[in-house]
């Protein structure tokens, strides 16, 4: 397998970080879709990070769907099995993956369109869904704990972790760790596991 794309983006980064948890071999290639748009595309047309080649060939996209899939393919799950437990933990996966594109958004924003065409009641809307987004996470972990070690790590955990770093990285002092202690301590624990270091974003 080859996953394009790279580690600075969360959603791959959350795909490869998963394909080594579930000890699922795969050859990394850093096609940015940016700076190797025309290489990215020589690959999968729509040139969306992630993509993962399969060993048929057969093109997958969307970190959800290629996660999906690859959960199937060896003796681990990343979802957890019982309907309870699996409910909680999309939900903790729906959050992160909401602050990351909300953190998207804001960079986006602020880096990619003109000062003069720049909106500032959209950029205030996105800042509070993605202090929203963490709010509830924090909340989530706080009520129930999550374990960062690789025999415990989930969709939901290896998703939260993720996001806390890319935005952490991205958009530094918009979410304070302060005022997530729960979650910076996951992440921060998370991040000195073979998996992640394995899949720097930097």
């Amino acid at each position: 397998m080859q996953l394009i794309g790279m580690f600075d983006s969360p959603y791959v980064r959350r795909v490869g970080v998963s394909l080594h948890l579930l000890g699922l071999p795969f050859e990394h290639v850093p096609l940015s879709v940016f700076s190797t748009f025309e290489a990215f595309g020589r690959v999968n047309p729509v040139v969306k990070a992630p993509t993962l080649v399969c060993e048929t060939g057969e093109v997958l996209m969307d970190s959800s769907l290629i996660l999906q899939w690859a959960d199937t393919l060896g003796d681990r799950r990343l979802a957890p099995p019982e309907p309870a437990a699996l409910r909680r933990d999309m939900r903790l996966a729906g959050l992160a993956l909401a602050a990351c594109e909300k953190t998207v958004q804001i960079v986006y924003e602020r880096n990619l369109r003109p000062a003069e065409k720049q909106h500032q009641p959209w950029l205030d809307r996105v800042q509070g869904q993605l202090h929203a987004a963490f709010g509830a996470l924090e909340t989530g972990l706080a009520q129930a704990p999550l374990a960062p070690e690789t025999a415990a790590l989930t969709q939901g955990g290896v998703a939260t972790a993720v996001a806390w770093s890319f935005t952490q990285l991205l958009l530094p002092g918009q979410v304070q760790a302060q005022g997530h202690p729960c979650i910076a301590a996951f992440a921060e624990a998370a991040e000195r596991l073979p998996a992640f270091l394995a899949c720097p974003q930097t």
